[in-house]
């Protein structure tokens, strides 16, 4: 196994940080995919399972921040998955964040180059979703070549209520508002990912069929963040209240 994926494994099975594994920049997106899979096959080796992928950077100003020009993606994990209303256990996290986002369960596969409307034919159901990044990285300062290793930061994520797809559903359209412990934290709507979630579900079935890793009936999919992430701590409560979408709640401890 590849020494860095050594490094980041490492990292999360003892909660600590660790430096930046491409501190220079160097580490082009196939061999820092190929430290992702490296680190997943470890997981599923141990026992673990895939449920579904995500997205990372579908904001435009990440990506210029970044200096990208299209989105990432990552792996979720069943260890990895809570139930709308749970408790998200920060003791085995680092320094985590959580950020509001828009998830879809497929009901079919989706293999090759995927169009929106083939993404919205092969999308059973959408729901909010809360997902829990934590960098490995001190300070939560990465470059692209260490956040795809580090499988863009996953960590957990929350799922809320299930909503079946409808033909005309225009997800870019739909309303958010995203609370702390009863403290409004940000607004948004489903077009601040990507211009509208459906072409960000298109993005990464095609991205993950480039990578061989393509979207199974059944399996999750987050769309990426509706807003920054903001940190959580244990006692701290969030919800996300979705127009159409309904309502998300999580606590930590």
């Amino acid at each position: 196994m590849d020494p860095r994926t050594v490094t980041l494994l490492a990292a999360e099975r003892e909660r600590r940080e660790i430096d930046r594994i491409d501190p220079q920049g160097l580490v082009g997106e196939d061999e820092a995919y190929r430290l992702q899979f490296e680190g997943i096959a470890d997981k599923l080796a141990r026992g673990e399972q895939i449920v579904g992928l995500k997205t990372g950077l579908t904001s435009k100003a990440k990506q210029q921040t970044m200096g990208v020009l299209q989105p990432i993606l990552g792996h979720l994990l069943g260890s990895g998955l809570v139930s709308n209303g749970g408790v998200v256990d920060t003791k085995p996290l680092i320094h985590p964040r959580a950020e509001p986002e828009i998830a879809f369960r497929l009901g079919r596969d989706l293999n090759g180059p995927t169009t929106v409307a083939q993404a919205k034919a092969a999308a059973a159901t959408v729901m909010p979703a809360l997902e829990i990044i934590d960098s490995r990285f001190k300070d939560f300062k990465f470059g692209l070549g260490d956040v795809i290793a580090d499988n863009t930061s996953a960590a957990r994520v929350v799922l809320g209520p299930e909503t079946p797809v409808s033909s005309d559903y225009e997800l870019k359209l739909v309303g958010m508002v995203y609370s702390k412990n009863g403290e409004v934290m940000a607004t948004a709507s489903g077009a601040a990912i990507l211009g509208d979630p459906w072409e960000a579900l298109a993005w990464l079935a095609t991205r993950a069929s480039e990578l061989g890793r393509p979207l199974k009936a059944g399996q999750v999919a987050l769309a990426g963040a509706l807003t920054d992430a903001v940190f959580v701590h244990p006692g701290d409560a969030v919800r996300l209240e979705f127009d159409r979408l309904g309502v998300l709640d999580a606590s930590f401890a």
